[in-house]
């Protein structure tokens, strides 16, 4: 049997192993989720959407998600500043994946 890259047992080309370092975690799909939603949110807005995040892993997710090009930060030059973050079309096309794997999540807990 050949292996393909998709079941190479070392994982260093797999597309599914680079999607999950790019959105996995306990909170980035829940920001990226909220954000579709939700559509331009300021940052303590999305925190206190994100029940029982700190600041710090929240503006951590946030830098990760930006730098992977998957949340927008919008900087308004105010007084005081105003930053909004937003989805980006890239995240977007995440969502019916993350839909799907709710519904598998969904059957798994009927048991």
């Amino acid at each position: 049997m050949i292996e393909t890259h998709y079941d190479c047992p070392c994982l260093e080309k797999c597309p599914l192993n680079y999607a999950m370092q790019l959105v996995g975690g306990k909170w980035k799909m829940q920001i990226i989720c909220a954000l579709n939603n939700q559509g331009k949110l300021r940052y303590n807005e999305l925190r206190r959407k994100l029940d029982g995040i700190s600041n710090t892993v929240l503006a951590g997710s946030l830098k990760e998600l930006e730098e992977a090009g998957l949340v927008k930060r919008t900087e308004y030059l105010e007084v005081p500043v105003r930053v909004e973050y937003c989805s980006t079309e890239k995240a977007d096309r995440l969502i019916p994946v993350l839909e799907a794997f709710s519904e598998w999540g969904e059957e798994m807990m009927e048991g």
